[in-house]
């Protein structure tokens, strides 16, 4: 009988079907082993992590790094602009309000007040004249005085303007900076404050072409008693913020400084940076440590949620899936699943509402690092059991 060569399989044929058959085998035998040693509990409980059900408080939070700022400052600039004649002040120097920071010429004011003041006295003279006229009507004397509350007008205005000419604290605090020189010109703009109550500005008689001050101010001042924090919190963190939420600061620079405070102010809007949005939080500051300045760095640290005195789990013990919250006890050589309803999801604990009781114990979920050979997840590295690979066990011919 002659045999069809055709009919038989061929060696490549066979060596494929082989391979499959011993992965098959293999995959198996792993998959029995797995699943005997996770109901094994004799051999699995003795590398569980393992916590107690507690009573105590649990806390959320959130983080940013941020800058010590004074929570009351003034940028103080001339009401008339001119050439600086005088500074009294330097940078660090105590000042007290109404104290003369500087000045500048004031001979063109003089001389616009001196010739209001003519012009006040001849609009005076005039409406005096026309009262004692017994002819003038009613029209020619309103005129008149119309004219004598135009002078005065003047007047107060100028007057303004040469006091203006002598740059005053209006507020106590330090001089943060000095932005101008002795025969330099300083132009007119109004003075600001944050967080305090300097204000003030008046249009200026006299002018100059040129300027030594900044939009920031010819003289800066800060109250270096009352000091707050800024910092820029991720997005996904500032929505978790709220106008009087406690804070806590902690300075870099000095060992074991810190603070406490509450949540003063959240920016409206983002600021983006590298495709990134943050929002800008300022915090109010009880107490100012000592060696604490202006513009030191600090973790600003808000609680956004707590509970105290609640049953609590350490964080590794929870597992979510679902919208269901599940925990492992463990009692003896025994585990099971718990169903449990949680409140504060906080930093280390969360808050068990039902399902525990205090003294149970539970157990951790294990942390598996990523292998670098890139396998499946549960499969030893190198990606299957016996150390081979697909590509391996197929590559004879």
């Amino acid at each position: 009988m002659r045999i069809s060569y055709k009919s038989l399989p061929s060696r490549p044929t066979l060596a494929l079907n082989v391979a499959l058959g011993l992965f098959v085998l293999a995959g198996g035998g792993w998959a029995y082993r797995t699943v005997t040693v996770s109901d094994a509990p004799a051999s699995d409980t003795a590398t569980q992590q393992t916590a107690t059900v507690t009573t105590g408080a649990v806390t959320q939070s959130v983080s940013a790094s941020g800058s010590v700022s004074s929570a009351n400052t003034a940028n103080l600039s001339f009401v008339t602009s001119g050439t600086v004649t005088e500074i009294d002040v330097k940078v660090g120097d105590v000042v007290k309000k109404g104290q003369v920071l500087a000045k500048v010429d004031p001979s063109s004011a003089e001389d616009n007040l001196a010739t209001a003041k003519a012009n006040l006295q001849a609009a005076e003279d005039a409406l005096d004249r026309v009262n004692d006229d017994d002819s003038s009507d009613s029209a020619t004397i309103s005129s008149a005085e119309s004219q004598v509350t135009s002078a005065r007008t003047t007047v107060n205005s100028d007057q303004k303007a040469l006091d203006g000419t002598v740059l005053k604290a209006t507020m106590a605090g330090t001089v943060t900076a000095v932005n101008g020189t002795v025969g330099n010109s300083s132009a007119a703009s109004g003075s600001g404050s944050t967080g305090g109550s300097a204000t003030g500005s008046a249009s200026s008689t006299s002018s100059t072409s040129s300027t030594s001050s900044t939009s920031s101010g010819f003289v800066q001042l800060a109250d270096v008693s009352r000091i707050q924090a800024t910092a820029d919190f991720a997005e996904a963190d500032a929505t978790k913020l709220k106008v009087g939420q406690p804070v806590s600061v902690t300075w870099s620079a000095l060992s074991g400084a810190t603070a406490t405070g509450k949540v003063k102010l959240i920016s409206p809007t983002a600021t983006t940076s590298n495709n990134v949005n943050s929002y800008q939080v300022t915090v109010t500051i009880t107490s100012v440590p000592k060696g604490a300045r202006i513009g030191q760095t600090v973790a600003v640290k808000v609680t956004t949620a707590s509970a105290g005195n609640v049953l609590r789990v350490p964080t590794a013990a929870v597992r979510a899936a679902g919208g269901l919250y599940t925990v492992q006890t463990r009692s003896g050589d025994q585990t099971q699943t718990a169903t449990v309803q949680v409140g504060v999801a906080g930093d280390s604990y969360y808050e068990i509402k039902s399902g525990l009781t205090a003294g149970q114990t539970v157990v951790l979920q294990q942390q598996t690092s990523a292998s670098g050979s890139g396998g499946i997840p549960n499969f030893p590295a190198g990606g299957f059991p016996g150390g081979g690979s697909l590509g391996g066990g197929l590559g004879g011919r």
